[in-house]
This record gives C-alpha cells, structure tokens and sequence, in this order.
C-alpha cells in the first residue's frame, strides 16, 4: 500500500513537472487527466496538427501507394518533426471546378466540359464538387439550392450553362473557390482551374490569392488552355499556383489531352499519403513555415514526393490552426 502512495505522489509530480515545462516552453497547456480505475494520471495536450495531401511516385511518373509511415520524414524550417498522423486509403474530397469562360475559351469549352465529366466518373461517389464559372466575373455554376454534388449531369450543366465571353477575373474566381471550399464537411480539399493563366479583370492580386492558398489546406491543380500564340496566356502562374500547395500544373500540347489530364488528378488524388504532424514550434504567429518531405525507402529506387512546400501558421484549420483529420 505504501508503495502505491509513493507511486502516485510521483505521476503526480511527474504530472505536475511536465505541465510546468510545456508551458514554460511556449506550448499549449496541457490536461492531466485522473483514472480514478488505474489510480493514474494521463496527459492529454490538444495542439492544432498540420495535415499534408503527399503524392509518391516513381522515375516514370508511376504512383507509389505501399509506403509506410517509417518510409516517410517530415521537415518543418529544416526541423525533423515526429509524424502523429499517417494514413493510406481514399478518403471523400470536396473539389472544385474553377472555369474560365473568357472569350479565348469559346471554341474549348466542350472539350474541357468532357474532362470534367471524366474527372467525375472517376471520383468518389461521397466527394462533394461545385464549380465556379468566371470571366470578369467569378460566381457559383451550381443552383443557389445545390451547393455540392457529386451528379455529372449537374456539374456538365453548371459549366456548359454559361457563355464564354469577356475579360479574365482568375484571381477572383481562386479566392471564391477557397472561400467555398471552406465551408465543405470533407477534410480533403482540392481545385481544378482550368484557365489560360491570364488575369486582366480582378479586384485581388496575385499575391493576395498565394497567401490565401498557402492559407487552406486545398491542392490546387491547375490545366492550362491556351494557344503559342496567345498573347494572355500565363503558365508561370499556373506552376506557381500548383507547387506552393502541392498539385500538378498540366500544359497540354492539344485540347484532346485535357480529359485525360483530368483522370490523372483523380488518380492523383486517390492515391495520396496523409501526414499529420504537431510542430515543434506551436505558435500560431502568422509566420511562414516551409515544408519538406522526404521518403527513403529500400528496394523502390528513387522517389519523388509532392506536397506542400509551406503554410502560414494559425491559417485554416488542418494546417497549423485547429484539429487535423479524424
């Protein structure tokens, strides 16, 4: 019996110690929580984890989905950070659909009306989708009553709906894409734009709508449709857009190749690790923090890992500001 007391005079000293240590550290405070059936304490630290969306894949482009969490090291500014999270399976996505409908995309816009068909057939039937048309002006293609679907005949509707014509808001029609993504039940989160890369109408710059990405928690992926001679075309936007959140820029050489590209970032997304991880540094200051993920692995040859490059830390929740995947 004696022995017992000596042993819960010291958890809870030991308790009590770790308690002053976190938070003499900076971190959140933790709870210690008594098991009144073991006679013990347990503690519990509820601290935001950042949650990563990585894509594997191998020298031919090959995705690779038979990795483990001890294949995988995370880097946050250069620090190893211990991976709390890990999951390998398909989860339900919110995506959206973001079309340009400026004048240059008239005669394209069947083919890229065909490719979001085919990203559809080869979705989740649980994903939620929407799309935003935009030309100077971004708004919702879905009715106001029909805020997600996963119906191919709406999504072919809401974007064959509206005419192409006008000037290029891209910049408007990203930030109301994220701003709608928000408000999805799916912690997965991703954007197809479909666009030139061009902007000659929109209210918000370019690094207004980065910092708004880099933000969320979304994969952009974007598809670029333009022609050489183009005088609007910007695929350097659309590679930046795709690196910094850990997408795929597709620049097609032909039209036909955009269903194509389309079932690629299905596949894409389907096959991705999820990597959760506590920083090391808690402190939801507005900084930026870079990421980096390595994966050593015997047996695979070499491998090459896409995810995002960083976050702003006390952003969306899932990346630095709340609760990652459950």
């Amino acid at each position: 019996m004696r022995t017992k007391r000596y042993v819960s005079k010291a958890i809870r000293l030991a308790a009590l110690l770790l308690m002053v240590l976190i938070v003499y550290a900076g971190y959140q405070a933790p709870t210690v929580v008594q098991d009144p059936a073991a006679g013990s304490f347990r503690i519990s630290v509820d601290v935001p984890l950042v949650v990563l969306h990585a894509t594997v894949t191998g020298r031919q482009g090959t995705l690779v989905s038979n990795l483990g969490e001890q294949d995988f090291q995370v880097y946050e500014n250069g620090v190893p950070q211990h991976i709390q999270l890990f999951k390998n399976e398909d989860i339900p996505v919110a995506v959206g659909l973001v079309i340009d409908h400026s004048t240059s995309m008239r005669p394209k816009l069947a083919e890229v009306t065909a490719a979001a068909r085919a990203f559809v057939r080869s979705s989740n039937r649980e994903d939620q989708i929407f799309v935003v048309n935009f030309n100077e002006i971004a708004s919702l293609g879905l009715p106001p009553s029909i805020r997600f679907t996963d119906s191919a005949a709406e999504l072919e509707y809401a974007i064959s709906d509206q005419s192409a014509r006008g000037q290029t808001a891209l910049y408007d029609a990203i930030a109301k894409a994220l701003e709608q993504l928000e408000t999805a039940s799916r912690d997965k989160k991703v954007l197809i734009v479909v666009s030139d890369g061009g902007d000659n109408a929109s209210r918000r710059k370019l690094d207004e709508v980065m910092k708004l990405a880099e933000r969320s928690s979304a994969v952009i992926y974007t598809i670029g449709v333009f022609d050489q001679d183009d005088e609007e075309k910007n695929p350097g936007v659309l590679n930046r857009l795709a690196r910094a959140t850990g997408g795929e820029a597709f620049l097609p050489g032909k039209l036909e190749e955009v269903v194509a590209n389309c079932e690629r970032i299905a596949r894409d997304i389907r096959h991705q690790y999820i990597i959760g991880y506590a920083p090391s540094n808690p402190a939801p200051d507005g900084s930026y923090r870079s990421i980096r993920v390595v994966v050593r692995t015997k047996g695979q040859g070499k491998l090459s890992v896409r995810t995002r490059t960083g976050y702003i830390a006390g952003g969306e929740p899932g990346l630095g500001g709340g609760q990652g995947v459950k």
